[in-house]
């Protein structure tokens, strides 16, 4: 998949619809703006093109990005960041939070993900959302699975939903299953086993909900309804 191609396209959808209003709210992120959005976004990508160009993480950080005109930051950041992956490619070592995976392309992907899920929140703003490939919502369902919920963040057992539970997804021909307790987060490709709850729907809106930018509506649910939800809560933590 060609990672790049969704930032460049994504990131200037966002631009596109960021422009029709700053102030507008955010559904999705209450007590956000999209202004707020695009601000978060231009600093994400400048955070990046910094552990590139360094090859570990940026520290101290973040600078004072306060003056800065949102709009005109945003695209300076655009730039930069597609300038920075298309330069770095897909090999070179750096700074990233996958235990699996300390190569440039990490940041390919995780920056396709970061753009098309606030694509979404300056649309939802603006009640002109469109739609995801979905291709890009498949891998969008793996790579929240992994790293973001399975990664090593839980031996201390920092939750607020210990779960105990396994929880099946399905989105098009696609199968997770994913074991959860207290202290860790275990994701396996497929639908072998048994689950406590089941959750399906099409890809990009279960992307979309394990993103928390859509509701229950747009998925089934099967099985056991409190646990369908605790994962979901598990998620929110991880992605925080």
């Amino acid at each position: 998949m060609d990672f790049l191609e969704h930032v460049r396209a994504e990131s200037a959808r966002l631009g596109e619809v960021a422009r029709t209003g700053l102030d507008a709210s955010v559904p999705s992120c209450p007590g956000w703006t999209v202004d707020d959005v695009v601000r978060h976004v231009a600093q994400v990508y400048v955070h990046k093109v910094e552990a590139l160009k360094r090859g570990t993480r940026p520290d101290p950080w973040p600078p004072d990005f306060s003056d800065l005109v949102s709009l005109e930051w945003y695209d300076e950041a655009r730039t930069a960041i597609v300038d920075a992956l298309a330069a770095a490619g897909t090999t070179t070592p750096t700074w990233t939070f996958d235990p699996r995976d300390s190569t440039s392309a990490f940041w390919h992907r995780r920056m396709a993900h970061e753009t098309v899920v606030h694509r979404i929140d300056v649309e939802q703003a603006h009640d002109v959302v469109s739609p995801i490939d979905p291709a890009l919502a498949l891998d969008g369902i793996d790579e929240i699975l992994y790293p973001t919920l399975a990664g090593p963040w839980w031996e201390e057992g920092d939750t607020e939903y210990p779960m105990d539970a396994a929880v099946r997804l399905t989105a098009a021909d696609r199968s997770w299953t994913v074991s959860a307790d207290a202290t860790s987060v275990d994701v396996r490709q497929g639908a072998a086993g048994t689950a406590a709850a089941t959750i399906s729907a099409e890809p990009a809106q279960l992307y979309l909900w394990l993103w928390g930018r859509v509701g229950e509506d747009v998925i089934d649910i099967g099985g056991d309804r409190a646990v369908a939800r605790a994962f979901r809560g598990r998620v929110s933590e991880a992605a925080q």
